[in-house]
């Protein structure tokens, strides 16, 4: 939602002036000394950090890369009129053929570096203005920066391993830092401004809505020590400091589980106790910043996946592309009486269903309700669970992801909820999951929040819990949410190409090399030189 006391707004050109012109005589215009004495501008100031980071769950960039190349999610060309065939970009993505020519790799390197910059730029700032600020301010505003930073740098890490790692604010030629130095950076930093962060109060909840907290710390922190093996960090087993992290969130009583699954994806899910942070949207079309490549700060995640004769049942402003939807094999994980997949009767009811469910298959009606819609080849708009191929899908193929709540008003162009980046629920997933890889078994099974997850999903609680299961429950939980794939590749399912339900009709890749993605050849091109040779160089595996 737009109606957050976030304010991303650049409040004077001053603060990103180069230090040199800080010593420039004032004819009026106020200093950054004097601008920093307004604890409201040092917000606003801090604020302006987060302006990346709305490109980052876009379906060109870190989100997409995330969901398309898990057993999550597939684009299929869809015939007649060949449509989402993209050159075989989609396809390239959903079976493991991506090349370093993709833009979306291009995107994310340089949205998630521009994001970690102006972060550094911003700490420039606050560091030379240090004597002016309130100690316990300065220190959490730093907090909040360099864990911003590290999140930046984290998603560029999770995708290529090897990236340009920097804490400062200068021009330096900077060679790609080995992916185990990169882990250990990131941990380093966040374990040091943690503790400075603010905890989340039912008082300070909406202060610090949409903004970095302990609770986004230690959660990306937990993270970040599960999945140390994945990322080639074998020194030593860091399953105990994962725990350690998920219980500093666990015990700050800040989180607890929504009653309704739905509650943390309603378009106005300001109230979630559950969401930890999320990206805060502007649903209007007013406000439409585009990339070159297609690419937008704006939620699209229900343009994405709807037929486009939802538009006509729903009095959606923008019409659906018919484009994302889910493997039927990754649905078929889903009880019939869970909450979070297609539901009970989604079969035969379709739109006319009145029910929440996760996932939408069945007939699509007009407003009314009384008859199904016709689509312009004059055939029944019909979403069934079934896929036949990525190079020739039905316009009806595959079931439509559903969780996020739909605007049946014409509110919004698009998505007004925020997104959701971290809930509490993959936080006592990963304290489970640590433990049960530790220990055999977990404490969790005890917990009431955690069972909680299930009940209200309307399945039975666990009275036992094996890691196989924990991933298919993760993966039930979590759709479309940005951690499937590294959840394949911790549990060695991601590189082997024949991943356990996927179907022949998908044909993955294999290769140990592909959990990593190839550096973007734009950016290779760009590299810093010794000698005239360039210092950055092509992950394994990759031409």
């Amino acid at each position: 939602m737009k109606k957050i006391i976030l304010i991303i707004t650049i409040i004077s050109t001053a603060f990103f002036s180069c230090s040199d012109m800080l010593e420039e005589k004032n004819y009026g215009n106020p200093t950054i000394e004097e601008m920093l004495t307004n604890p409201e501008n040092v917000i606003r100031l801090v604020g302006q950090a987060y302006a990346d980071i709305k490109w980052l769950h876009d379906h060109w960039g870190y989100w997409g890369i995330n969901t398309l190349t898990s057993d999550e999610c597939v684009v299929p060309v869809r015939d007649p009129g060949g449509h989402w065939s993209d050159g075989g970009y989609w396809a390239g993505m959903n079976n493991h053929s991506w090349t370093a020519n993709s833009r979306a790799f291009e995107n994310l390197w340089n949205k998630s570096v521009s994001g970690a910059v102006l972060c550094n730029k911003i700490l420039q700032t606050l560091k030379q203005n240090e004597a002016i600020l309130d100690p316990a301010d300065y220190k959490q505003f730093v907090g909040e920066l360099e864990v911003l930073r590290s999140y930046y740098f984290y998603t560029l890490f999770d995708c290529f391993g090897r990236i340009p790692y920097i804490e400062k604010f200068k021009m330096v030629d900077v060679p790609l830092m080995d992916t185990k130095d990169v882990w250990r950076e990131l941990v380093n930093c966040i374990e040091r401004n943690a503790p400075n962060m603010p905890v989340v109060t039912d008082g300070n909840r909406a202060k610090n809505y949409g903004r970095v907290t302990q609770g986004f710390a230690y959660a990306l922190l937990a993270r970040l020590y599960l999945n140390a093996e994945s990322y080639g960090v074998t020194d030593k087993e860091y399953l105990t400091e994962c725990i350690e992290a998920c219980d500093k969130v666990i015990n700050s009583n800040s989180y607890s589980i929504e009653n309704s699954f739905f509650t943390n994806f309603k378009i106005d899910n300001r109230g979630s106790k559950e969401n930890i942070f999320v990206i805060v949207e502007n649903g209007s079309a007013n406000i439409d910043e585009r990339h070159d490549n297609n690419m937008m700060t704006k939620l699209r995640i229900v343009a994405l996946t709807l037929h486009y004769e939802h538009q006509k049942t729903w009095n959606l402003i923008e019409k659906p592309w018919n484009g994302f939807c889910a493997p039927p094999e990754f649905i078929n994980k889903y009880n019939y009486f869970d909450l979070r997949g297609t539901g009970i009767g989604y079969e035969s009811d379709g739109t006319n269903n009145t029910g929440t469910y996760g996932w939408f298959i069945g007939p699509v009606y007009n407003a009314a309700g009384t008859d199904i819609l016709l689509d312009e080849n004059r055939d029944e708009v019909v979403i069934v669970n079934e896929i036949t191929s990525l190079t020739a899908a039905g316009w009806n193929e595959g079931a439509r992801l559903l969780k996020y709540e739909v605007d049946k008003q014409a509110r919004w162009r698009y998505c007004e909820n925020d997104f959701v980046l971290f809930r509490y629920a993959d936080v006592l997933y990963m304290k489970a999951e640590a433990e049960l890889r530790k220990n055999g078994s977990t404490t969790m099974l005890g917990n009431v929040d955690f069972q909680r997850i299930r009940t209200r999903a309307n399945v039975e609680p666990y009275t036992t819990l094996t890691p196989d299961e924990l991933l298919n429950e993760r993966g039930r939980e979590f759709a479309w949410e940005n951690v499937r794939r590294r959840d394949l590749i911790r549990f060695g399912h991601f590189t082997n190409g024949n991943w356990s339900g996927w179907g022949a009709w998908r044909g993955v890749r294999s290769g140990a090399h592909l959990k990593w993605f190839p550096i973007p050849r734009a950016i290779l091109e760009k590299s810093p030189r010794e000698n005239g040779v360039p210092i950055w160089t092509q992950n394994p595996g990759y031409n």
